[in-house]
């Protein structure tokens, strides 16, 4: 472990790999993009910030310059300008400086597509009305030769997880006997793709009638689980006969979490373009189950929407195999939820 952490003091943490950013922004946006950067990485700073509020009258930050030395700034040792697309020049002479610093070769991005490619997913938020900006319908096509080797590798795995599971079945039977006392099987309704309703299957890990009061919202230390539930939740166990309703087409191995319609109906409520998270096949995993918690809330599952959509729009064959990676970390070391 103190090899482990001197290594990253004298190298991952080394000045290196810091990246000292200059902000073109709105200055009302300042705070929540610090913030937000410093969760995504720690190594990634803004040094200097140029306010394009017209009406500013004192500067918001200590880390504010004024417009017209941004040419002066970046020759101080600045390795990449940060605009967001919010922004609005008070000024012709802004754009123009900028537009001569990417000609001279300096790299200036878009906030969004930064925070996508620190974070792992897409920027959105409750009260988020240019949805549509950061989410461009046209990119989420993909090449049909990966949407043929995507289902060849569906229906190769699922074949591998039922067979997997039959061999299983006798023994799980049996201690589901003893230990679940109920139905080995349960199957419930959920929306797949387009919005269309198919019923999941699954091994139960609650008590029977566990939603006797209507549908709630599973918690990480849920009492409705019972010991041996636990077990297959842990191992996976229990999204095994998911295999079948993604040889019938309903599901992928790899997606969005498919959702209950009353939780969708909620959800769309607060979050008026959750339904964009409908535009693939549900999966058995995904990018949001492999890089955050088991959500339980609307802000939960803003939090899983944006990861859902950053895989929608950047999906590929080295997406795919990095989430199959974590998962199977996930199944070998118990960490299911």
């Amino acid at each position: 472990m103190s090899i482990g952490r001197l290594a990253y003091i004298y190298f991952i943490n080394s000045p290196i790999f810091k990246k000292s950013v200059l902000l073109v922004a709105n200055g009302e946006l300042l705070e929540e993009i610090e913030r937000d950067l410093a969760i995504a990485d720690a190594n990634y700073k803004i040094k200097y910030f140029i306010n394009t509020t017209s009406n500013s009258i004192k500067p918001v930050s200590d880390k504010e310059v004024p417009a017209s030395r941004l040419k002066d700034i970046v020759k101080l040792g600045v390795h990449e300008i940060v605009v967001t697309r919010s922004s609005k020049f008070s000024s012709t002479e802004l754009y123009s400086d900028l537009l001569d610093l990417f000609n001279q070769g300096h790299v200036i991005k878009e906030y969004s597509e930064v925070y996508e490619d620190l974070s792992g997913r897409v920027y959105v938020s409750f009260k988020d009305k240019d949805f549509f900006k950061q989410f461009p319908f046209s990119q989420h096509k993909v090449k049909p030769l990966y949407r043929l080797a995507h289902r060849f590798f569906d229906v190769l795995i699922s074949i591998v997880g039922l067979l997997g599971l039959v061999l299983l079945l006798p023994f799980l039977y049996c201690i589901n006997l003893m230990a679940n006392k109920g139905p080995l099987f349960y199957t419930q309704e959920r929306v797949g793709k387009k919005g269309r309703l198919f019923k999941i299957y699954k091994l139960r890990s609650m008590v029977v009638n566990a939603e006797k009061d209507g549908a709630v919202w599973a918690g990480k230390n849920d009492t409705r689980i019972t010991a041996f539930g636990k077990f297959l939740r842990k191992t996976r166990l229990d999204e095994f006969p998911q295999f079948i309703n993604i040889l019938k087409g309903e599901m992928s191995v790899i997606g969005p979490r498919p959702e209950r319609p009353v939780f969708v109906d909620q959800l769309a409520k607060e979050i008026p373009f959750y339904p964009t998270r409908h535009i693939i096949k549900p999966g058995l995993t995904g990018w949001a189950q492999v890089s955050t918690s088991y959500g339980a809330s609307v802000d939960d599952s803003l939090l899983k929407l944006q990861y859902d959509l950053y895989y929608i729009k950047h999906r590929n064959i080295f997406l795919d195999l990095n989430i199959v990676i974590k998962t199977l970390s996930t199944v070998l070391f118990f960490r299911g939820q």
